[in-house]
């Protein structure tokens, strides 16, 4: 939007007014008068005269001006983060729980010490140093893990010699291999099926795998969800998890473990987005922040910490393939104490079992909330559900037909992948650092508290696209710093530095392309984009493997791809305090005007009493496409049928005060 002589006022991306009749609101020509969204319990809602607060009856001003009615505006009548809501927000934990299991848990599944060497079974009756001293060939001052000398054993033992003749022929190994499991206490499914040597990228073809499971079943259970409900939803992909996981202790072969890999992968994302996505959907704006960042720092933290140790003391693959698995029968018990999208609900025309749940609600916190209210809620989800009838629809490729929203799809895109990339890349490089895999990934996970904390302080002063600038290039320069310093405890820690940072990216590119994008086809295109985020993480364990050829290398990679995504998205529109598009024609004006210089923490906020008063002097500027794109059901649309397409995505949806652009 462009304007110095220009006011607008965002809208919550999620929630629309419909469009008012052709006479204009009471009391007011063609203005357009908005919800505002403050801190206030209280909320004041003004649509043609229309007002209600906490408990007050509501009532229009104007027989034919029917009153308009959201979730946003009802939410704060039968409670915005009530008993019930924080009873929901702890159900979240079993779910952050299973995310981080179905995640990481093939790190674990799949350890390989270090230190491995061929088996000789003829120097079985020696003690490790003797059989390597007269066995395995030495390599850059290391015994070499692949080969062995090819001679007789027997015949020198028989001789006497207890040292090798560098000069003896050498052969691969020929009767497996013997493993140091001093460091990594247990044996696993690549130790045990010898995933070494010429079979060493086994493991890094599984983790693909994975996550080409992940995106067919970000594609099925988002069919699911629209067709049949998110409950549904949520539970097939958590019961895919469970089969798959506890399949996967079974296992006797490669393609069996990539097979079981691939349907867990099925779970990944989907088997705690979903419920996420509900719980949201039941909090008000004011507290979403709130309850979408913590819960990933608090719950998905914990359990990621807590999950190397569940191996180290299980110390069996098996077991820990059962162990992270079996929790997720606990979704089974999800219809008794979680309700089904309200949203979906009325997307589907389904308004009286949506008033159902909110008098659920309601009762729950202890509230009361007039019958007329609840009929003026029903009545504008039916009115916005027959408009969106009227109103056509629209697709992603919709995103590539005009210049602007073109490029920044494709730099939404390239960012998103490197993040992406870049992230997964750090998770799966701890076993390289040169110190205790266990405390290492303890450690590199632990960062994702303090990065999302720290976020949920200054993302909305600092805004957008110079955080993620400036996290994602720190976190491509402590990357490459890793790679100057020696390994161990300094490299290791300033590759963790990398982790945090691109945790903090991460986190910005999770909301902002929901935010750049717009409303009309928002839905789609950021399930797109994160899609497009799996296929960079199908690359990421390829990078992790070149440590077997140098530990720098992986680490350069991530640097260097860190720093490239920071600058590109300064080339990205900053969206805070800014009006978010609605209609294609705005996504390909947004952002016009604006300075890569732009800071919005130096900005001058309008206080929220002088925007009131200039409110009554101020013309609605913006089209009248703009107003329909606005208020109409392809907005609904988007935010109802395709809402939890997206990932672990949009961690925030956030309703902000009005500002001046």
């Amino acid at each position: 939007m462009e304007g110095q002589a220009k006011q607008a006022y965002f809208v919550n991306e999620a929630f629309n007014h419909e469009e008012p009749p052709q006479g204009g609101i009471a009391g007011g020509g063609d203005n357009l008068h908005r919800r505002k969204s403050g801190g206030n319990k209280e909320l004041q809602l003004d649509v043609g005269g229309f007002k209600k607060g906490q408990g007050q009856d509501v009532v229009g001003s104007n027989g034919s001006d029917p009153p308009s009615m959201d979730f946003d505006d009802i939410l704060p009548l039968i409670g915005e983060f009530g008993r019930y809501q924080k009873l929901l927000f702890i159900c979240m934990i079993p779910f952050s729980f299973f995310v981080a299991f179905v995640y990481f848990s093939q790190i674990f599944l799949t350890l390989i010490p270090e230190q491995h060497w061929c088996h000789v079974p003829e120097l079985d009756g020696l003690d490790v140093e003797a059989r390597l001293a007269l066995s395995i060939p030495m390599s850059n001052g290391e015994y070499n893990n692949c080969y062995m000398y090819d001679v007789n054993y027997t015949e020198i033992l028989a001789q006497g010699k207890v040292m090798a003749d560098p000069k003896w022929p050498r052969v691969k190994c020929r009767h497996g291999w013997s493993y140091n499991f001093t460091e990594i206490p247990y044996s696993t499914v690549a130790t045990e099926q010898n995933w070494v040597c010429d079979d060493a990228a086994l493991p890094t073809y599984a983790q693909s795998i994975f996550f080409l499971g992940a995106i067919v079943g970000g594609l099925l259970f988002g069919w699911v969800a629209d067709r049949f409900g998110r409950i549904p939803a949520l539970i097939g992909t958590n019961m895919m998890g469970l089969l798959a996981g506890v399949g996967t202790a079974f296992v006797s072969n490669f393609w069996q473990f990539a097979a079981m890999r691939f349907f867990v992968g099925f779970a990944f994302d989907n088997c705690f987005t979903m419920m996420y996505i509900l719980v949201l959907e039941y909090v008000g704006p004011k507290y979403r922040t709130f309850v979408a960042n913590m819960s990933i720092a608090i719950f998905f933290t914990g359990a990621a910490c807590l999950l190397p140790w569940i191996a180290y003391f299980l110390a069996d693959w098996k077991l820990l393939a059962i162990v992270t698995s079996a929790p997720l029968l606990l979704a089974l018990l999800t219809p008794f104490v979680v309700p089904e999208s309200a949203r979906w609900l009325v997307s589907q025309g389904k308004v009286d079992k949506a008033v159902e749940i909110l008098k659920k609600l309601e009762k729950g916190n202890g509230r009361q909330v007039p019958a007329q209210t609840y009929q003026i809620f029903a009545d504008s989800c039916k009115r916005m559900r027959e408009q969106e009838a009227q109103n056509g629809s629209y697709s992603v490729l919709d995103l590539f037909k005009s210049p602007r929203l073109r490029r920044t799809t494709l730099l939404l895109i390239v960012i998103w992948m490197a993040i992406s990339l870049v992230f997964d890349g750090h998770v799966r490089n701890v076993g390289s650092l040169g110190l205790d895999i266990f405390f290492t990934f303890t450690l590199a996970c632990f960062t994702e508290l303090p990065a999302d904390t720290l976020l949920t302080v200054i993302l909305d002063r600092f805004g957008r696209r110079w955080l993620a600038c400036s996290s994602m290039v720190l976190s491509g320069v402590f990357s490459l710093l890793a790679t100057v310093v020696p390994v161990g405890i300094y490299s290791a820690a300033l590759a963790i530095m990398g982790r945090f940072f691109v945790n903090i990216s991460y986190n910005i590119g999770l909301q902002w392309a929901a935010e750049v994008l717009p409303t009309v086809v928002r839905a789609q295109a950021v399930a797109f984009i994160h899609i497009m985020g799996y296929v960079a993480s199908i690359i990421a364990p390829f990078v992790v493997y070149l440590a077997n050829i140098s530990n720098a290398l992986p680490l350069i990679i991530l640097g260097i791809l860190g720093i490239i995504g920071g600058l590109l998205s300064l080339l990205l529109p900053e969206t805070l305090n800014h009006v978010l598009p609605q209609t294609l024609s705005d996504g390909e004006e947004f952002g016009r005007g604006q300075s890569i210089w732009d800071f919005p923490c130096l900005a001058k906020q309008v206080d929220d009493d002088e925007e009131e008063k200039r409110n009554a002097d101020v013309e609605e500027v913006r089209s009248q496409a703009f107003v329909r794109g606005t208020q109409t059901g392809a907005s609904l649309n988007a935010s109802t049928g395709g809402e939890l397409r997206s990932s672990i995505l949009r961690r925030s949806v956030k309703s902000r005060n009005s500002t001046k652009l």
